[in-house]
């Protein structure tokens, strides 16, 4: 079996697994959704959500975050992992978007990512889930499912989204990136599944005996 047989595999049973897909990080705008993302980094979903329904509310916009200033916003987000670089993240890319951008998020990656705290994948994510733009964000948990189910040989996360778009059709990138996420959290496991037990890894290598390890970027 090569690669684009598995691929069809994937998107099948990931199409049947979860027909419909909520995106994990609750968010008020655009805006919100770029801070929930950038604070994820290190961080669960859960957690994230779990302090920014405090913050939302009262505070949804780039200028409500200038005005906050960054002291305050540590003390709002001191819950999450390296707060303090976040916050200052989320201060001076407050300041840039209402200086440059009238307090707009930009729509373009080259523009997402010259903001402070925002990577290629920051940037893909709000791509996707707040304009709708074809990208698939690739995190550590992609990476590892993609070398598990033999879609990449998984150099770096770099190459994991070019052999993705390479294999899976763009209308699909932007479902099927949540779908992967969903499934390796509820049935393969980094220490669970170890690329022997789920219906993805049976069915892409019903011959595998030995347990697989990925590679980390």
């Amino acid at each position: 079996m090569n690669e684009i047989q598995r691929a069809k595999i994937i998107l099948k049973i990931l199409n049947k697994t979860y027909p419909s897909i909520k995106v994990p990080l609750k968010s008020r705008n655009v805006f919100t959704l770029l801070i929930s993302v950038l604070l994820s980094a290190q961080c669960t979903d859960v957690n994230v959500n779990n302090v920014t329904k405090n913050i939302y509310p009262k505070y949804h916009k780039p200028e409500h975050f200038v005005k906050l200033g960054r002291k305050k916003i540590e003390t709002l987000i001191k819950k999450i992992g390296i707060f303090r670089i976040k916050a200052k993240s989320i201060y001076n890319l407050s300041k840039i978007l209402v200086r440059d951008y009238k307090g707009k998020v930009p729509k373009t990656f080259e523009e997402l990512e010259k903001l402070p705290g925002v990577g290629h994948k920051t940037a893909s994510v709000v791509m996707s889930q707040g304009f709708g733009h074809p990208a698939f964000p690739i995190d550590t948990h992609i990476h590892r499912l993609a070398q598990r189910w033999g879609l990449t040989n998984g150099k770096n996360v770099v190459q994991t989204e070019n052999d993705l778009k390479r294999l899976f059709p763009k209308k699909y990138w932007n479902k099927l990136h949540l779908q992967i996420i969903y499934y390796g959290r509820e049935y393969c496991k980094a220490r669970d599944c170890y690329g022997l037990s789920c219906k993805i890894c049976t069915s892409c290598y019903p011959n595998r005996k030995k347990p697989f390890f990925a590679k980390k970027p």
